[in-house]
C-alpha cells in the first residue's frame, strides 16, 4: 500500500503531537485510532497480495486452457500495483507465441509490454567486462618531445641517406581464369621406337666350317678341285 505526500504529512504531524510531554487526551485518542488505521491497511494489503498471487499461480498452472481468466487477473493485479514475478513474465512470452486472433494478440502483446516494464527495474544491474578494464595511463601514451643535441649526438654530422624504397614487384605473366592445371601422368609416356620396334633382317642358316685335317672331297673322289678327272702319272 503506498500514501500519498499528503497522507504522509498528517501522518508526521500527528506523530509529533504524540511525541510531545503534554498532549490533549482527546488528540492522543485520535492518534491511537490513526495508528490502528494504518496497521489494518498494511495488514489488508499484505493480505490482498497473497491473495493475487495464489489466484495467478493457480490460473498460471492451467495454462493455456485459462489464458483468458489469467490475462484478466494480471492486468487488474498490475493496476492495483502488484509487482509481477520471472513466472509471470514467462507465462505471458509462452501465450504472445501461441497462434491467436489478432486483437487478442495484441492485447498479450500489450501486458508482456506492462509487464516487461515493471519487472526491470528490479533486476540487478549486470556490470560489463568492458568496466572492469584499467583505464590507461596517461603517460603511456604521451608523445616524445624534441630531443637535444646532445641526446641526438652533434649536430655536424651528416644525415644519413635515405635508401631509395624498393619498386613495385613486377608482375608475373597472367594466368588465364579457368584453365586447368596440366595432369601429371602416373606412368611415363612410352616412346614411338618402344612401341614401334625396327624390324631386323632374318639371317641365313649358318655355313659349315671346312674340316682342314681330313683330305679334300675331291680328293676322295679322285677328281680335281675344278671337276676335272683326276689321273695318276704313269712311270716311265
Amino acid at each position: 500500500m503506498a500514501f500519498s505526500a499528503d497522507e504522509l504529512r498528517v501522518l508526521g504531524g500527528a506523530l509529533a503531537i504524540a511525541l510531545q510531554s503534554d498532549p490533549a487526551p482527546e488528540e492522543t485518542r485520535a492518534i491511537l485510532r490513526l495508528a490502528q488505521a494504518v496497521d489494518e491497511a498494511v495488514s489488508e494489503a499484505r493480505r490482498l497480495r497473497a491473495f493475487v498471487r495464489a489466484d495467478l499461480a493457480r490460473h498460471r498452472a492451467a495454462l493455456p486452457g485459462a489464458a483468458a481468466g489469467y490475462l484478466d487477473l494480471l492486468a487488474a493485479a498490475l493496476a492495483a500495483g502488484h509487482l509481477p514475478g520471472a513466472e509471470d513474465v514467462a507465462a505471458v512470452r509462452a501465450l504472445c507465441a501461441r497462434p491467436a486472433g489478432e486483437r487478442e494478440t495484441a492485447r498479450r502483446r500489450a501486458l508482456l509490454h506492462r509487464v516487461e516494464a515493471a519487472v526491470r527495474p528490479c533486476l540487478p544491474a549486470v556490470r560489463r567486462p568492458a568496466d572492469d578494464a584499467p583505464e590507461p595511463a596517461a603517460g603511456r601514451y604521451a608523445m616524445p618531445g624534441p630531443r637535444s643535441e646532445q641526446e641526438t649526438g652533434s649536430g655536424a654530422e651528416p644525415e644519413r641517406e635515405a635508401q631509395p624504397s624498393p619498386g613495385p614487384a613486377k608482375p608475373g605473366p597472367a594466368e588465364r581464369p579457368g584453365s586447368p592445371e596440366p595432369v601429371r601422368p602416373s606412368r611415363p609416356v612410352p616412346t614411338p621406337a618402344e612401341v614401334f620396334p625396327p624390324r631386323r633382317k632374318p639371317s641365313g642358316p649358318p655355313e659349315p666350317a671346312p674340316d682342314r685335317d681330313g683330305p679334300d672331297e675331291t680328293e676322295a673322289r679322285g677328281q680335281e678341285p675344278d671337276g676335272a678327272p683326276f689321273t695318276l702319272p704313269l712311270p716311265a
